[in-house]
């Protein structure tokens, strides 16, 4: 490692060489929701208060463990996607100076078919963090109701992701359908609190039920990730009961994640979960086929 004494949050104080010992910390509890994913980038070579940028493919100059695979993109194209599968990885990643990793819905052995769906919730500006508690325990009974059951992300932004575990049975154009209109019903059902349209005119007062990282090749954030952000806060994994209590997204900090990451994990059940989308329930949401 080069420059491990380079401070990366000005603010805190933390160096690179803190981001490597947190890493390390926490890949136990990490590397299973990342290893053998395409991964996008957040990098910010000069600290998080400096310029950052998203890098999505591998342009070469990484460390070995930072490895990569192709991929086929939707005009036919093929483009390297990074992926890491071990603590070398994260340690590769942050030696080229990744501040925040974000994952596909799928992993490399079936790419086609996403193992999650996630619901991002994003509130106006102003919007008390309450209100995207009682939104994501919202998204929870009615995700419930389809009998999917899901965890909550505290995002380390103002958000909060809930997730849903997929056994990859369904195609990407299926699962994405499933959740835009899992979205706007929501948003029929509840007017006056969410939408489901992206434009920034239809979001005033309201919380946004983003469902488009549900589609190919969007990303949402890693849980246990850090991000670039004022404070030096991680995404972290929380349990229900938990959420009640929660006053930010973004409460968690390095000391207090590194620490969470040795007590019992609140997302214990999510890869034993065995539960789909199935073509029924696609039916349901969709109408029916001809």
């Amino acid at each position: 490692m080069t420059s491990a004494d380079r401070v990366i949050y000005p603010d805190q104080g933390v160096t690179k060489a803190d981001l490597v010992a947190y890493y390390a910390a926490v890949a136990e509890a990490m590397l299973p929701y990342v290893a053998n994913r395409p991964l996008s980038l957040v990098r910010c070579p000069q600290g998080r208060s400096k310029f950052c940028f998203f890098q999505k493919h591998d342009s070469g100059g990484f460390p070995g463990a930072m490895a990569s695979s192709p991929i086929t993109e939707k005009d036919g194209s093929t483009d390297n996607y990074f992926h890491i599968e071990n603590l070398a990885g994260l340690i590769a990643g942050t030696q080229m100076n990744v501040l925040e990793w974000h994952l596909w819905g799928a992993r490399f052995d079936d790419i086609e078919r996403p193992e999650r769906i996630v619901f991002d919730i994003d509130p106006d500006e102003g919007m008390g963090f309450e209100h995207v508690r009682d939104a994501a325990l919202d998204i929870r009974t009615e995700l419930g109701a389809w009998a999917l059951d899901s965890y909550a992300l505290l995002t380390g932004g103002k958000g909060i992701h809930v997730i849903a575990p997929l056994r990859p049975v369904t195609e990407w154009p299926e699962v994405k359908g499933f959740c835009k209109t899992f979205a706007q019903r929501l948003a029929d059902k509840f007017p006056d609190r969410f939408t489901a349209n992206s434009r920034k005119a239809s979001r005033k007062g309201k919380l946004f039920i983003d469902y488009l990282r549900n589609e190919r090749g969007a990303t949402a954030i890693a849980p246990w990730s850090t991000r670039s952000r004022q404070g030096a806060p991680v995404a972290v994994p929380i349990s229900w009961d938990e959420l009640k209590t929660i006053k930010a997204a973004s409460q968690f900090s390095l000391a207090d994640a590194a620490q969470r990451a040795r007590q019992p994990d609140p997302w214990q059940y999510y890869f034993t979960t065995t539960q789909s989308i199935t073509k029924a329930m696609w039916s349901a949401v969709d109408g029916p086929k001809r």
